[in-house]
C-alpha cells in the first residue's frame, strides 16, 4: 500500500522507536504513549483490519504477541498488569487503517487509561441470547 503510514514505518520510511521486528511483524512505540511503554505491534504485510486476516497470519502475528508482552514487563518492572488491544474498523475507535495491536502496560489505577463493559444482561433473554450463539454458529 502506497499512502498508508504504518506500511511507510515498516519499510523505514518514516522514523519510529522501534523495540521488535522480525519477518512477520514490526513493533514500535505508539507516539501517545497512554502509558510508558505503549507499543504497536504490526503485520509487516498490509492488512486493513482483523477481518483481512487468512489463518496463517492470524497465527503468526498473534503468536509473537506474548513474547513482545514479556519484554515490555521485563523492561517495566512496576508493570502490574496489561491490556491488549485490537480495534477494527471506525466504529470501534480504529483511526489507522493497518492493522495493529495496541500493548499498553498498566502501573495503577490513576494511569488515565480506561475501559468501560456496559452490563446489558437485563435486556435478553435465555432465548434471545441462545438465537443470538445459533446465529453466529450458521456464520460459520
Amino acid at each position: 500500500m502506497t499512502d498508508c503510514i504504518f506500511c511507510k514505518i515498516t519499510n523505514g520510511d518514516i522514523p519510529s522507536y522501534k523495540v521488535y521486528e522480525d519477518e512477520i511483524v514490526y513493533a514500535f512505540l505508539d507516539l501517545s504513549q497512554v502509558t510508558a511503554g505503549h507499543t504497536l505491534v504490526v503485520p509487516k504485510q498490509h492488512v486493513d483490519d482483523i477481518f483481512e486476516y487468512d489463518e496463517e497470519l492470524a497465527a503468526a502475528v498473534f503468536a509473537r504477541i506474548p513474547k513482545i508482552a514479556r519484554a515490555l514487563e521485563k523492561a517495566f518492572p512496576d508493570t502490574k498488569g496489561m491490556n491488549i488491544i485490537n480495534n477494527n474498523k471506525e466504529l470501534a475507535y480504529q483511526s489507522v487503517f493497518h492493522s495493529h495491536i495496541h500493548l499498553i502496560p498498566r502501573y495503577s489505577q490513576e494511569d488515565d487509561f480506561s475501559i468501560h463493559f456496559g452490563d446489558h444482561s437485563q435486556q435478553y433473554s435465555p432465548a434471545e441470547m441462545q438465537k443470538i450463539a445459533d446465529t453466529i454458529r450458521a456464520a460459520f
